[in-house]
């Protein structure tokens, strides 16, 4: 029997991100985790941007403003898509749409669709360099950063090499709109900032975001670690824990023993495919977790 690492651990001023399949409870880790640092004294964020977040639920917060204050040290955003066309439209959205407009009558609104289409994962990018500037901005010292599931995740991640891969081809289609020289130099270097937005991305990845994993032991939880780590460890993505949740610790039913016989046998599988990785085992609790109480519950059992 391999022994379980008993803690999670978190230095300050890291971007942590919390990513697994839909339904294994990241979100859960994430916010017990944004708490607890805050606990420590740490001004933290917790952020999601997962469509279907449920950040505020956890937290039973009603103030829909963004972000909300938790307490003294810990604040809390979910991030949607319509964040995500505020970003878009300060960085490029208006400029681009003033060059285009030009010489195609078209209304903003449907330029913003037809942009999302020709660039597909544009709000991805979006997504990824709010949270480099919060970083950048110094205005927290820990970001926990809550995912959507597994596909979409890595969607987001690959994002930003599709968009290098698309504006190295870009130059040679738009170079030949017929537009005015003032208006053609105007496109070429918008999309040189693009290009550049999106290589700075990849390294905002890379470098400065440390991803934790969190699955259950079941099979196909299990089966899609292999693609997590494969397609992590192709960008250089730095994964520092992985968190084994709702594990049975409690037998005192048939039931209960059988349901933790399977989940070992996964359990020990994990260990033995991902280890030196350190890997904690979250118990299965008997309540609904939601409220700092059921959430205190999670941090003491993640961090002693």
């Amino acid at each position: 029997m391999i022994e379980a690492i008993s803690q999670l651990s978190y230095s300050d001023g890291s971007i942590y991100m919390f990513a697994g399949k839909g339904g294994v409870g990241k979100t859960t880790c994430a916010a017990a985790t944004a708490l607890h640092l805050s606990s420590k004294g740490q001004k933290t964020l917790a952020i999601s941007t997962d469509a279907a977040a449920s950040l505020n639920h956890i937290y039973e917060i009603s103030d829909r403003r963004k972000p909300v204050r938790v307490n003294e040290f810990l604040d809390i955003a979910e991030l949607g898509i319509d964040e995500i066309n505020q970003m878009w439209n300060k960085k490029f959205g208006r400029e681009v749409y003033e060059i285009f407009s030009s010489f195609v009558s078209i209304d903003y609104d449907t330029f913003l669709e037809f942009t999302n289409s020709m660039l597909p994962g544009l709000s991805d990018e979006f997504m990824v360099d709010y949270i480099m500037e919060l970083k950048r901005s110094g205005k927290y010292q820990t970001i926990i950063w809550d995912t959507a599931p597994l596909g979409q995740t890595l969607a987001l991640l690959k994002t930003p090499a599709m968009l290098v891969k698309h504006l190295r081809m870009a130059p040679r289609v738009y170079s030949r709109f017929k537009l005015g020289q003032d208006s053609r130099n105007s496109v070429m270097d918008i999309l040189k900032r693009w290009k550049k937005l999106s290589a700075d991305s990849v390294d905002f990845l890379r470098d400065e975001v440390v991803f934790n994993i969190v699955t259950i032991p079941e099979a196909l939880a299990y089966e899609q670690l292999d693609d997590i780590f494969s397609e992590m460890n192709r960008f250089g993505f730095r994964i520092k824990q992985l968190i084994i949740n709702n594990v049975i610790k409690t037998t005192d039913s048939s039931f209960l023993i059988t349901k933790a016989a399977q989940q070992r046998q996964y359990i020990e599988m994990i260990y033995n495919r991902f280890s030196p990785l350190k890997i904690v085992e979250l118990p299965m609790s008997p309540n609904e977790i939601k409220g700092l109480g059921q959430l205190q519950w999670i941090e003491t059992n993640l961090f002693t």
